[in-house]
C-alpha cells in the first residue's frame, strides 16, 4: 500500500469519507497506519493527553518535533501532518517557515496551522495567519487550515464553547474557509461549529473538510486517539466517542502483574534466563574459595 498523497486526500472530497486521528508515538503510529487511517495528526494535543499541561500553546516545539519524528518513522501509508504549536508561527512568525521545514525534515508531509487574528494579542495586524499560510505554500510546505473553536488561542474565544452560533460569527468562519481555499490549503479542519454551518462551508469549498465536534456532514472526521480509546478522562467532549475503553483492560493488566509477583507467580522459569550448570557450579567454587 503506497503512501497517500496531498493530492489523493483532496480527491477523496464527495468520493469518500477522510479518517484522522492523532498520533503521538511509534508504536501506535504503526498501528493505525496498519489499520489503513488516511492521515495522523500528531496534534499539539499531546500537551494535555501526554505532558499533563493544561493548554496546548504551552507545548514546545522540540517536544512537538520529537513526537512527528517518532510518528514518522513508523508510517509506510498514512499521510502524517504535524500542528504547528503556538510557539511557531503565532508567537513567532517570522520564524514560522523555519520551524515548518523542520517539521517537514522530521518526516511530516503537511503541517496544520489554528486560524488566529494577530491584531486581538499584539501590534502584528490581523493578516499575520493569512500572511504566514501563504508563506508557506508558496515554500513547497502543504498546509492544513483549523477554524471555529482554535486551542491554541481558546482564551480569546470566550473558552472552550462552540463557535458560529450567531449570525456574525458564523460569516467569519465562512469567510475564513473562503480565505484559506484561495490561498491553497488543502483541507480545514472544522472545530466545533453547528452542523448546519459545517455542511454549508463543506459544500461551498472545493477542499476537504475535517470535522471534530462539527457533525456528519464533513468531508472526513478527526478524533483524539486517547479520547476514542478512553484512556484520557480529564475531560470527555460531547462529539467524543469511545469505541473502545482500553483504560479498563490496561488495569486490569497491571492489576494481574501486581498480583502475580505478589504471590511469586511471575516470572516462570520459562520467561528467565539460566547459565549452564557447570558455569555455575565454577562460579560457586570460585566464590567460596575467597
Amino acid at each position: 500500500m503506497d503512501t497517500i498523497t496531498v493530492k489523493e486526500i483532496i480527491t477523496k472530497k464527495g468520493n469518500q469519507k477522510i479518517t484522522m486521528l492523532t498520533c503521538y508515538d511509534f508504536s501506535f503510529a504503526q498501528l493505525l497506519d496498519e489499520a489503513g487511517v488516511d492521515m495522523l495528526l500528531v496534534g499539539d494535543s499531546l500537551a494535555n493527553v501526554l505532558l499533563g499541561l493544561t493548554e496546548t500553546r504551552k507545548v514546545s516545539f522540540a517536544q512537538m518535533l520529537t513526537h512527528t519524528a517518532a510518528v514518522a518513522r513508523a508510517v509506510k501509508h498514512s499521510l502524517v501532518v504535524a500542528d504547528m504549536p503556538y510557539v511557531s508561527y503565532q508567537k513567532n512568525p517570522g520564524k514560522s517557515l523555519i520551524y515548518a521545514r523542520k517539521f517537514m525534515e522530521a518526516g511530516a508531509r503537511a503541517v496544520k496551522i489554528e486560524w488566529f487574528d494577530g491584531a486581538k494579542r499584539t501590534s502584528q495586524g490581523p493578516k499575520d495567519c493569512p500572511a504566514i499560510i501563504g508563506n508557506l505554500i508558496k515554500n513547497n510546505i502543504p498546509v492544513m487550515g483549523h477554524i471555529g473553536l482554535t486551542p491554541q488561542t481558546a482564551h480569546l474565544l470566550g473558552g472552550y464553547k462552540v463557535q458560529g452560533k450567531d449570525k456574525e460569527s458564523a460569516m467569519r468562519l465562512v469567510k475564513q474557509a473562503k480565505y484559506l481555499e484561495e490561498l491553497g490549503v488543502f483541507s480545514i479542519v472544522l472545530e466545533c461549529i453547528p452542523y448546519q454551518l459545517a455542511h454549508y462551508i463543506t459544500a461551498n469549498v472545493n477542499i476537504p473538510t475535517i470535522g471534530i465536534g462539527a457533525g456528519a456532514y464533513c468531508d472526513g472526521q478527526v478524533l483524539v486517539l486517547y479520547d476514542m480509546l478512553g484512556l484520557y478522562k480529564k475531560i470527555k467532549p460531547k462529539f467524543v466517542r469511545v469505541y473502545k475503553d482500553l483504560s479498563l483492560h490496561v488495569k486490569e493488566g497491571v492489576a494481574a502483574f501486581i498480583a502475580d509477583v505478589q504471590g511469586v507467580a511471575f516470572p516462570h522459569p520459562e520467561e528467565s534466563f539460566s547459565m549452564k550448570e557447570e558455569e555455575w557450579n565454577a562460579l560457586l567454587t570460585l566464590l567460596h574459595s575467597k
